[in-house]
């Protein structure tokens, strides 16, 4: 009881939301601190103080990231987007390489692979992925949660396949990391997103490599990541970092300063803590939905629920204070930290009207 009684209060005391938000899978709520934090970031820029803390909190969420994802600090990578974290790995492969991709995954996971040009993407219904890694397959790469509804990945047999062939993971785990457990160790590459499940701002993309750097070249390597940054402000890199810093992209510092407060709070909770919690409201929506004759896209254990053919009363939803998105006509809630079994049972409230 205690520990759901921290839980309930670290939340009142960082979240204070003007609408039933279920909307976290497009972008999360920011907590207080983060607030506070960003506000005092815009003040050393404003009033000409030094920017050095700022550069300390990109550390620090290096180093907070990496306790999350379950992989050492050295293995991390500090960038902007998802999409350019993949773009690096595509260029990384030899040309006729085949990548292995899930249909209608989110874009930022695919499309660098495709306007490569020489490489074979192959793509293939979600529940297919591990089963269709072959030989041949040089990269299996897959969102952890889709963006459009949610379904989860069966990561494990994943990996496994990928270990039998021969060929690498790339897993994007921007709508899981913050509310699933996450083992980036077991998969060659990952990356995600700051300002969904780990309530960050936007501006901030993690990128984790194996020690290796598994034949990665930081083709947008710039000053920062150089070994001895502030040394290699001009001319060539020296010498790249000799960790996966070397794949840093120029950091958005108020973002950072932002999201250390953002990872601080999820340490806080526990992100075992935060799985219970987000899926617990998820299936409660699940089951009021079967209640009122809906069936969702099946995606068991998800945060993220997809209803087909409610995605038209979105703008109605949202004239009534309830934030959820439309994806191709479906209805997509997600539930996140900082919503409750009332944000559940409005939103069912509403859809029954």
């Amino acid at each position: 009881m205690e520990t759901t009684e921290t839980f309930d209060s670290l939340v009142r005391a960082e979240f204070a939301p003007k609408s039933t938000y279920l909307n976290t899978a497009s972008n999360s709520l920011l907590p207080a601190r983060t607030v506070a934090a960003l506000h005092e970031a815009a003040l050393l820029r404003a009033e000409g103080r030094p920017l050095t803390p700022l550069h300390e909190d990109v550390e620090a969420c290096r180093a907070g990231y990496a306790r999350i994802a379950g992989v050492p600090v050295g293995r991390v990578a500090a960038g902007a987007s998802v999409a350019a974290h993949t773009g690096v790995i595509a260029a990384s492969l030899p040309a006729g390489a085949e990548v292995l991709v899930a249909e209608d995954d989110f874009t930022s996971v695919l499309n660098p692979f495709h306007v490569r040009g020489d490489l074979k993407v192959r793509t293939v219904p979600l529940e297919r992925i591990a089963e269709s890694v072959r030989p041949g397959t040089a990269l299996a790469a897959v969102s952890a949660a889709q963006s459009a509804d949610g379904r989860l990945a069966d990561l494990a047999a994943l990996r496994e396949a990928a270990r039998a062939h021969g060929a690498r993971t790339y897993v994007d785990f921007s709508q899981a990391a913050g509310w699933l457990p996450m083992d980036a160790d077991a998969y060659d590459f990952t990356a995600t997103v700051s300002f969904k499940w780990l309530l960050g701002p936007h501006g901030a993309a993690f990128l984790t490599v194996p020690e290796d750097f598994g034949g990665l070249s930081p083709v947008l390597a710039g000053w920062v990541a150089a070994e001895k940054p502030w040394d290699s402000c001009y001319g060539p890199v020296a010498e790249l970092a000799r960790s996966a810093r070397r794949f840093d992209l120029t950091h958005a510092l108020f973002t950072f300063a932002g999201l250390r407060r953002s990872l601080e709070l999820i340490e806080e909770l526990g992100v075992t803590a935060v799985h219970a919690h987000d899926v617990a409201l998820a299936d409660r929506f699940r089951a009021g939905l079967a209640a009122l004759g809906h069936e969702p896209v099946p995606a068991p254990g998800s945060a993220i629920v997809s209803v087909p053919g409610l995605g038209s009363r979105q703008p109605e939803l949202s004239e009534a204070g309830i934030e959820v998105s439309d994806r191709a006509g479906n209805l997509r809630a997600s539930f996140h930290l900082y919503n409750t079994e009332a944000d559940v049972d409005r939103l069912l409230d509403v859809l029954a009207g």
